[in-house]
């Protein structure tokens, strides 16, 4: 039985590749969290909506659990920055786990309660229960597969691909 789990973790763009390798099943952009019913990419970005650019992913926990999708999550966010993510800032850019039931939220308490040992202070991602998700615009869904260019710049201008 498929299930479904939404991290808040910056670009949305610059994570869906990531999770794909890793054996998801589905890997959808949009938005989550906030109280504006289908919000646009612009009033996200321009941060009118409490939303945070999320992706939804859909995944087998047989062949991959929600405690390796929380691992593929923090390798590739900053857990103490408060202001966004990389150069992307701004409230819908900041993180968030967003869980579905006990069992997952005290896996994501665990993790964080773990780096945040780890490395010695607070980190900066909220733990909410999930509320709504908005599937973004079709040109953001798989953008790294319509635009491979575009979205090596992106990833190498936003800090999160070094040459």
């Amino acid at each position: 039985m498929m299930k479904e789990a939404y991290f808040a973790g910056g670009c949305f763009w610059c994570v869906t590749p990531i999770y794909k390798m890793y054996g998801v099943d589905k890997v959808i952009c949009g938005y989550a969290g906030g109280d504006e019913e289908n919000p646009t990419y612009e009033q996200v970005k321009h941060q009118e909506t409490g939303h945070r650019e999320t992706i939804k992913l859909v995944y087998d926990p047989e062949k991959v659990s929600y405690d390796k999708l929380l691992d593929i999550y923090f390798a590739n966010v900053d857990p103490f920055d408060a202001e966004g993510q990389f150069i992307d800032k701004g409230f819908s850019y900041t993180l968030a786990i967003f869980y579905n039931n006990v069992e997952e939220k005290e896996i994501a308490e665990g993790k964080l309660a773990e780096i945040e040992k780890n490395a010695g202070k607070e980190t900066q991602v909220a733990l909410l229960p999930f509320k709504n998700f908005y599937e973004a615009e079709e040109y953001h869904q798989d953008y790294y597969l319509k635009n491979p260019e575009a979205f090596e710049k992106e990833l190498i201008e936003s800090g999160r691909k070094l040459l």
